[in-house]
């Protein structure tokens, strides 16, 4: 197992973070999705935390990170959540009229340690887009024709 040490302590703490845009808008997609990935790195460098697996959903981001001991989860999603806003709204000024008061991520987040289940966490993360967008194309088959109204007929 990995350890890492500060002066007096031998520590491994993972967490498994999501968190979302506001009214969970799907806004992550193109130069937006790589600027979020960008700006969350560099965020978590500064506080020196690992990002272990990282992947940023059309509508949410999935974060496994190793946070030193010293520093609270709770804190630390605050200064992620909130400096990478006011950096987003500056790399991009026009976000700025369709999320007012500058709010670009819901108020809450989900967070839970990880332990012996580390390995699955991260392929769960690493599958998370293409799960997505496998029950996407799940939901595009339409069962009534949207121009006539009558039921579309099976091909078998």
């Amino acid at each position: 197992m990995d350890m890492n040490s500060l002066s007096h302590t031998k520590w491994e703490c993972k967490y498994h973070i999501v968190f979302a845009p506001k009214f969970r808008r799907k806004v992550a997609y193109g130069q937006l999705r790589q600027d979020i990935a960008n700006i969350l790195s560099m965020l978590c460098k500064r506080k020196h935390v690992e990002i272990i697996e990282a992947e940023i959903c059309p509508d949410h981001v999935h974060m496994l990170v190793r946070i030193p001991p010293s520093m609270s989860i709770s804190s630390f999603v605050g200064y992620l959540k909130g400096k990478s806003t006011l950096m987003i709204f500056e790399r991009h000024a026009n976000l700025k009229y369709k999320y007012g008061n500058r709010h670009f991520w819901c108020r809450g987040y989900y967070v839970d340690t990880v332990g012996k289940n580390a390995k699955k966490i991260q392929e769960y993360i690493q599958n998370q887009l293409k799960e997505d967008l496998e029950y996407d194309q799940m939901t595009l088959k339409e069962y009534v024709d949207p121009f006539t109204g009558e039921p579309v007929k099976q091909n078998k």
